[in-house]
């Protein structure tokens, strides 16, 4: 099974951030991106499957796109950053991914979870 996940927990309030658009693209060889999927993040912060339907994750550079300006606007809060990309590789015989985002109005930060 193949799959890319994320969580984004809002570490300024210590609860998870719901309502986070989340888009996922891949790049192609001559370095275009081109859109999967989108989503937003579920009352626990999660997108619990990125990946198409059916799809199967191949190798190569992906992006996951995520929507803090709206988010913090939602929250009555001036955010420093309007969006935060993550981009990451895929490499020949991975197939699952979690990629967790912490978040605040003024940093995130963010690691290959389990």
């Amino acid at each position: 099974m193949s799959g890319i996940s994320t969580h984004v927990l809002d570490t300024a309030t210590g609860k998870p951030a719901s309502g986070v658009q989340v888009r996922l693209e891949r790049q192609d060889p001559a370095g275009k991106w081109s859109s999967l999927r989108s989503g937003q993040t579920d009352q626990d912060g999660r997108c619990r499957q990125l990946l198409p339907e059916g799809a199967t994750l191949a190798p190569g550079v992906y992006r996951l796109t995520f929507d803090t300006s709206r988010y913090f606007a939602a929250c009555g809060v001036e955010g420093f950053y309007p969006v935060v990309e993550v981009t990451f590789e895929v490499r020949d015989g991975e197939s699952q991914f979690h990629i967790p985002l912490l978040l605040s109005p003024h940093g995130y930060t963010t690691y290959r979870g389990s």
